[in-house]
């Protein structure tokens, strides 16, 4: 079961542009399904093999009810950010032939999650590599950044390791910077989720990624979590301890935000980083990047770009050549009957229940424009 239907493509900031696009959708009876690759909150991913060319991909069906706008939206995120090697690559929709649910059809990434290396790595991982999968990081965090793509549940779970190469993934809670505040805060996983969020700012922006991003080079250098709490209160209580106790001073407009009671600490506490993380552990370069992606205050926090200038990363950047970059791509097959060109996300106007009418009457599968 496939169709066909042309609309109008539309770009991030909302404009129509002249150009009409072919959208194709076949469904999952194209593909074999080999095994359960992972289950979340939202949904389940599997590992399949397209019957017409034999190559492995990854499909990801959201829980039902799905909704259709949830999954367009996710694609379009991922189509926005596709073509970098260290985010995970988009191959399309398709339509799962026996409950008519929308699914997204991805790159197979060989290896297994950075959450289930460190599981396997209790004491963390050598400096040097920790220095080569942050550049990637960094790198795809840029590329997301300058789509105006904000991820906002960057953690170990969604970043894939295939050898030497590691990958963003899941764009599930993801939204475009063109969308109007207020934005949700309790979006994420808590140990990852920047402070402004947790304090209730409600016109956050791509910084809460470089924030996730440190708690993630943090866990790859000890091999456990550094911000990990079981209750709301003694979460930031964890996060004051370890990078200091803000105030209007070092963070102007802290106490005005809507979560920003008295902290359970001193005020002017000083940052402890350091202690955890000596000069034996992280070189000086090192720390330079922690605890500019672990700053408070998000008008001080380091942005991908600036933290990919900074010095620690001279010899991954000269390292990184485009064919080792690659070589986790080489599954990556156009497969012209399932890829699905979408323009860049806006944030739908309203729900959509009546799935199964909207894929029989073949009407087009389009996400409202930016309102």
């Amino acid at each position: 079961m496939a169709f066909t239907c042309k609309r109008p493509a539309a770009s991030l900031d909302g404009h129509a542009s002249q150009k009409r696009r072919r959208v194709v959708v076949g469904t999952t009876y194209d593909y074999d399904q080999e095994s359960c690759l992972g289950r979340g909150k939202f949904g389940a991913v599997v590992k399949a093999r397209c019957r017409a060319t034999r190559q492995l991909v990854a499909i990801k069906s959201l829980h039902d009810p799905a909704d259709p706008h949830e999954v367009l939206r996710e694609a379009r995120f991922l189509e926005a950010c596709g073509g970098h090697p260290h985010i995970v690559g988009f191959r399309g929709v398709t339509l799962d032939y026996v409950t008519d649910e929308l699914c997204l059809v991805m790159d197979y990434v060989k290896g297994q999650s950075l959450k289930l290396l460190l599981s396997e790595r209790p004491g963390g991982l050598p400096e040097a590599t920790v220095c080569t999968f942050m550049w990637q990081l960094l790198t795809a965090a840029k590329k997301m950044h300058r789509c105006h793509v904000v991820h906002r549940d960057i953690n170990p779970a969604n970043i894939l390791v295939g050898g030497e190469v590691v990958k963003i993934c899941d764009f599930g809670v993801a939204m475009s910077m063109s969308e109007a505040p207020p934005y949700e805060e309790e979006v994420g996983m808590g140990e990852y989720r920047a402070p402004e969020m947790l304090l209730g700012k409600q016109d956050y922006d791509a910084l809460v990624d470089t924030w996730s991003l440190g708690c993630v080079m943090a866990e790859m250098l000890s091999g456990k979590r550094i911000f990990q709490a079981a209750e709301f209160i003694s979460l930031f209580q964890r996060i004051f301890q370890v990078v200091g106790v803000p105030d209007d001073t070092t963070w102007p407009g802290f106490t005005s935000l809507p979560h920003a009671a008295p902290p359970p600490l001193v005020p002017g506490q000083q940052s402890t980083l350091r202690d955890l993380f000596p000069e034996e552990t992280l070189s000086a370069e090192g720390f330079e990047v922690l605890n500019g992606l672990l700053t408070c205050n998000p008008d001080k926090r380091l942005t991908a770009a600036a933290a990919l200038k900074l010095p620690w990363f001279a010899t991954a950047a000269a390292n990184a050549h485009p064919s080792a970059a690659a070589k986790i791509d080489t599954m990556a097959v156009s497969i012209k009957e399932e890829v699905v060109e979408f323009a860049p996300l806006m944030p739908p106007r309203k729900r959509v229940t009546a799935k199964k009418t909207l894929i029989r009457k073949k009407a087009p599968l389009i996400v409202p424009p930016a309102q």
